[in-house]
C-alpha cells in the first residue's frame, strides 16, 4: 500500500517509494501541502518523485476541482515508443547522429495540412511543431538490451525510437493564463472548467502529433519507417468516478505498457503496470529517473572543462549524446538523475508495474546550435 501518512484535516498521502530512493524533504513536504489543500482528496508519490514549481513532479492528485498548475506549464508531454523497420545490428552510430541532428531544428513540412488531417484548430504556437524543445525532452535511438517477456511483442533485432516532449509553448500559455490571478481552483461544470478542459485537451492531442512529426522526421533521416508501439501522457487531468486525477510526472497504469526511461546516460525500461496494484497509488505509475539534483546545481558541477563536455557528449554504452548548449548539457548530464535502477525497483516491489523489456540508447538528440547550422546550410 505504500508508505502513508495522514495529519486530520488532510488528504492522505500515499508514498511509493523505499528509504533507499533519493527523495527530497523539500519534494515530501510538497505532496503534504497540496494534501492540506481543500478538496484535494487523495496524493500519491512516485519512485521519482522530486520538487516542482507549482508542487512535486512524479505525483498523482485526486481532488473535487481542476487544479491547472497541478498538470504544470506542459500539458500533454509524454512518451511515445516507435518501432523501427531497421536492424539495429546495422547502426552505425556516428552516421545514424550525423543523420539525426536536423530533428533538431523547425519542421520545415505543411504544418497547415498537418493540423487539418488531425483536426486541430491553428494557434499562435504551431511553428514549433515537430521540435523537441529544451529541458529533459529527447528524441532517443535505442537498441534492445533485454527481453523478459516474449509475449510483449518486443522484437529484440529491431531499433527502436523513442520521442519525450510535449505541447511546448501552447502549453506554457495555457498555464499562464489560468494562474495570473492566482492557483485558484476550477469546478469541473464550470464555464472556466469547460474553458480549462478544452484547451487542455487541444494541447494533448497538439502534444501527441508533435512526437509523431518528430518520429517521422527521425525515421525519415535513418531511411526507414517508424511503427508506433505505445504512447502516453504524463501531465494532463483525467475524469473518473473517483473525482479528477491530475498526474504530473506520472504515467497512466491503466492504459497498457509504458516506456520509463533513465538518464541520457543509462537503460530505458519497458514496463506492465499490474492490475492488482494498491488503488491509493491512483493509477499512476513513475514516469522516468526523476531528478536528483535541480537544474540550476548542475551548472559548474559537470561540463567546466572540454574533456568533461566530450564525456557528457557519450554514453556508457557508446552511445552519442547531440546537445550542443553547454548549460542544457550541464543540466542534464546523468549525475543529475536518480538511478533509474532504483526507480524500477520500487515500482516492482511495491507491485506497481513488471518489467517486460530494457533497451540502451544509440544516440539521444536534444538540441544543436541552430546559428551555426543554418551558416553551414548556406554553403
Amino acid at each position: 500500500m505504500g508508505n502513508s501518512h495522514r495529519v486530520d484535516g488532510r488528504a492522505p498521502v500515499h508514498g511509493y517509494y523505499s528509504s533507499s530512493s533519493w527523495i527530497e524533504g523539500a519534494a515530501v513536504r510538497q505532496l503534504e501541502t497540496v494534501a492540506d489543500i481543500p478538496g484535494v482528496r487523495a496524493v500519491a508519490g512516485l519512485p521519482d518523485l522530486h520538487p516542482g514549481k507549482f508542487g512535486p513532479v512524479g505525483c498523482a492528485i485526486l481532488a473535487n476541482h481542476i487544479h491547472p498548475a497541478f498538470v504544470g506549464s506542459d500539458a500533454g508531454c509524454g512518451m511515445a515508443l516507435y518501432q523501427l523497420d531497421l536492424a539495429a545490428r546495422r547502426i552505425r552510430i556516428d552516421k545514424a547522429a550525423d543523420r539525426l541532428r536536423d530533428i533538431a531544428t523547425p519542421y520545415d513540412g505543411d504544418i497547415a495540412s498537418e493540423l487539418a488531417a488531425h483536426e486541430l484548430t491553428p494557434s499562435d504556437f504551431d511553428a514549433s511543431l515537430g521540435t523537441i524543445g529544451g529541458g529533459n525532452h529527447f528524441c532517443e535511438l535505442q537498441a534492445v538490451a533485454e527481453v523478459f517477456d516474449e509475449a510483449c511483442g518486443i522484437d529484440r533485432d529491431r531499433a527502436f525510437l523513442l520521442v519525450h516532449s510535449g505541447s511546448r509553448g501552447l502549453g506554457h500559455a495555457l498555464l499562464e493564463r489560468h494562474v495570473a490571478d492566482g492557483l485558484k481552483p476550477l469546478a469541473p461544470d464550470s464555464e472556466d472548467g469547460h474553458a480549462y478542459l478544452a484547451a487542455h485537451d487541444h494541447a494533448l492531442r497538439w502534444a501527441k502529433l508533435n512526437r509523431k512529426l518528430i518520429a517521422r522526421r527521425a525515421a525519415s533521416a535513418l531511411r526507414c519507417e517508424a511503427e508506433p508501439f505505445c504512447e502516453c501522457s504524463h501531465n494532463c487531468v483525467v475524469h473518473r468516478s473517483e473525482g479528477v486525477l491530475h498526474r504530473k510526472g506520472a504515467a497512466p497504469s491503466d492504459q497498457g505498457l509504458v516506456v520509463v526511461p533513465g538518464s541520457r546516460g543509462a537503460l530505458s525500461y519497458l514496463v506492465a503496470p499490474l492490475a492488482s496494484a494498491p488503488k491509493e497509488a491512483l493509477w499512476s505509475i513513475a514516469h522516468g529517473a526523476g531528478r536528483k539534483f535541480d537544474r540550476s546545481s548542475m551548472i559548474g558541477r559537470v561540463g567546466a572543462t572540454k574533456s568533461d563536455r566530450e564525456r557528457l557528449a557519450r554514453n556508457p554504452f557508446g552511445g552519442r549524446v547531440i546537445c550542443e548548449d553547454r548549460a542544457l548539457l550541464a543540466e542534464e548530464a546523468p549525475e543529475g538523475y536518480k538511478p533509474i535502477s532504483g526507480v524500477i525497483a520500487d515500482l516492482e516491489s511495491f507491485g506497481l508495474a513488471r518489467v517486460v523489456a530494457s533497451f540502451r540508447p544509440l544516440v539521444t538528440v536534444k538540441k544543436i546550435a541552430t546559428e551555426r547550422r543554418q551558416k553551414e546550410d548556406r554553403r
